[in-house]
């Protein structure tokens, strides 16, 4: 019989934990939250205080019931779910829910699943923080409370189904925002004019850049600007009037956050927030490695801060004095400063153990989990070590009474970039720059102008989202994912590309959410409510007193909305297929699974289809083409469109084939 019992949240933590315990330990999983407000109703009694009315979630009484029958048999119960306001919330309902004695209830918490990090929470066991429970109880409330009475103003006035959320709509502002900034731009036209040059005695050559007179700027605004110069600049001989030597510093990275790792596995990797997420708690719950068995490869992932353990951080010196050498080593602490908002109670984003090199255990992990691994692994790693120094020159060549400008640079000593290296950093740039000596002769080999406009910004993508949501203080790293999957769920954004793009449908909602909620879907009043829960977080504020001072002006703006706000009508987008009981075109509607294919003659013809999105790829087994099929919880895959008589499927996007499998 275990004397003790162990409670995590997920199931894959279940081993990893239990290799680091004696069998004396006995550990289970809560799977998360075991209670939640009521989906039916608001689950909070305004009348009463702002009370909020908790019930086990559906579907999880045997679960209960048999940590309940374990819990009781035990000297001591360690709750040990995630270290953040979530996790120290899920505690406090087990404790509520198993404790008939409170005080064999204790709180443990790590920020990596290792032996030596599960040793020492057990040593440090402590009591549930309150302060930290509360602050996730308010955001849960405000939350439902915003949902609960915005939700049925979207429903009368704009379509069933919909819904607002304190962070979403922020989220569906910023982007609407964008969208028409862009429609609005107007371009300006510019030009360029670029020179190529030669250098005296040897074959190589130089790009440089139309500057000015002198060392006066001039702007090329249209073509008659540039024929001017190059009229002027016939038959003129060019030369070198000044060589500036220097030396650039790259710094090396900090390591990874919730937000920039989220940022950089979108560029890099071309990973989506919620894919990133998934990936990252795999490999911070464990993951099998063979002659190790379920090993924790990460620290916790949700995590606003930068710094790192000084036991981390000198095991990470180490290594690179002992594989690049003292002279890659940083002399310095690579921590930064934190920003304002950043609770800073975890370490930043770090591999477990940084003597487990990614190519060591490439072949026990999948290859996209092998991939950000990977990537957290070089980032943590380069924090750690010298920055990049480059050797770099600029030079001013003139001719005509006309400046050109170049400027080139050489890696000096390459430091972090030994590890850690992006797409767009170049080694050489420009490198016969620094063949140049002043009063050198330079012939003209060519000249190129061009014509351009100004840009308009660019729209959000995932990871640039992620980033004006840290930027603007909205939201803390546990949201931006869900924040994100949520709006493209409801079908108020659309992702093209990398691109997020706002539906007629989200235009709509967010014209409605500006006009009757402006409080709501402003950043600064967001933000400010970010920093009140902070507050809570830190036992400075009551909790419930948010919630109060917080209800009535929402109540006023409902009831308002309700009885001033007129209808908004969305138009259903038309599509060339046919009906095929009516031939009408039909249109795309939005059901709660998603969107399909209708007939706008509803309710007199009531056929409908599902929108299938085919992939250009054809099946292997049978030659039918492979489209986008989702399961049950939204995850996409993809599949033969003959299903059920071809079963084939897939969790990889095939590539495009115009052959059939047969040929």
């Amino acid at each position: 019989m275990a004397d003790y019992l162990v409670i995590v949240e997920s199931p894959a933590k279940v081993n990893t934990v239990k290799r680091y315990l004696g069998s004396n330990y006995e550990v289970k999983a809560s799977m998360g939250h075991i209670r939640d407000l009521p989906k039916s109703t608001m689950g909070i009694d305004i009348e009463n205080g702002f009370e909020p009315k908790y019930i086990t979630i559906r579907g999880k009484g045997a679960l209960v019931s048999d940590l309940k029958k374990s819990a009781k048999k035990s000297d001591a119960v360690y709750l040990a779910t995630d270290p953040d306001r979530e996790g120290e919330a899920i505690s406090w309902h087990l404790a509520a829910v198993l404790g008939d004695d409170a005080k064999k209830m204790k709180r443990i918490t790590f920020n990596e699943i290792t032996k030596a990090a599960v040793k020492a929470s057990l040593k440090n066991a402590r009591d549930i923080d309150m302060s930290l429970v509360d602050a996730q109880q308010a955001r849960r409330c405000l939350d439902r409370i915003v949902g609960y009475e915005i939700s049925p103003v979207l429903w009368k006035k704009v379509r069933r189904g919909l819904s607002a959320g304190r962070v979403q709509s922020v989220a569906l502002r910023i982007i609407a925002d964008r969208e028409e900034e862009i429609n609005a731009f107007v371009p300006e036209e510019y030009w360029s004019l670029d020179a190529d040059f030669g250098i005296n005695g040897t074959k190589k050559s130089f790009e440089a850049h139309f500057f000015g007179k002198g060392k006066d700027k001039i702007a090329l605004t249209c073509r008659e600007d540039v024929d001017k110069v190059l009229s002027e600049l016939k038959d003129a001989k060019f030369k070198v009037t000044e060589v500036k030597p220097g030396e650039r510093i790259k710094k090396a990275p900090f390591p990874f956050t919730t937000s920039t790792l989220q940022q950089e596995a979108s560029k890099q990797l071309n990973f989506s927030t919620s894919k990133t997420m998934r990936l990252a708690q795999q490999l911070y719950e464990g993951v099998n490695i063979k002659g190790q068995g379920q090993v924790g490869l990460i620290t916790y992932l949700r995590t606003d801060s930068i710094r790192i353990s000084d036991e981390a951080d000198a095991a990470a010196r180490d290594f690179i004095r002992k594989q690049y050498g003292a002279s890659y080593t940083a002399h310095y602490s690579n921590s930064g400063k934190n920003g304002s908002n950043v609770q800073d109670a975890h370490e930043a984003i770090r591999p477990t153990e940084v003597t487990r090199t990614p190519v060591s255990i490439k072949d026990d992990l999948p290859r996209d989990l092998f991939r950000l691994y990977q990537l957290i692994w070089k980032r943590f790693v380069a924090s750690r070590m010298q920055n990049a120094s480059y050797n770099v020159v600029s030079s001013e060549i003139e001719g005509g009474g006309y400046t050109f400008r170049a400027s080139g640079s050489k890696l000096a000593f390459e430091g972090f970039l030994a590890v850690y290296t992006q797409d767009e950093e170049k080694k050489e740039v420009n490198a016969p720059v620094f063949l140049l000596s002043e009063g050198d002769e330079t012939p003209l080999m060519k000249l190129k102008d061009e014509q351009h406009f100004t840009q308009p910004p660019a729209h959000y993508t995932e990871a640039t989202l992620v980033r004006a949501l840290e930027e603007l203080g909205i939201g803390r790293p546990s949201t931006y994912a869900p924040t994100i999957t949520t709006i493209l769920a409801r079908h108020y954004i659309t992702k093209e590309g990398k691109n997020l793009f706002v539906t007629e449908l989200g235009e709509a909602v967010n014209g409605l959410m500006k006009e009757a909620f402006p409080d709501i879907v402003d950043v600064h009043f967001t933000a400010n409510m970010e920093d009140a829960l902070d507050k809570v977080a830190d036992g400075t504020v009551e909790w419930k007193s948010l919630l109060k001072e917080f209800y009535p002006d929402l109540k006023k703006e409902v009831d308002k909305a309700e009885a001033e706000l007129a209808h908004v009508k969305v138009a259903d987008k038309v599509t060339d297929v046919i009906c095929d009981k009516c031939g009408r075109n039909m249109v795309i509607k939005i059901g709660p699974h998603g969107q399909f294919l209708a007939c706008p003659g509803f309710p007199e013809c009531r056929n409908t289809k599902p929108i299938i999105e085919k992939t250009g790829a054809v099946c292997p087994e049978c030659g039918g083409d492979i489209i986008v099929r989702r399961t049950k919880k939204g995850r996409r895959y993809y599949g033969c469109e003959k299903y059920p008589e071809c079963k084939y499927m897939t969790w990889q996007r095939p590539k495009a084939s115009k052959k059939k499998a047969d040929e």
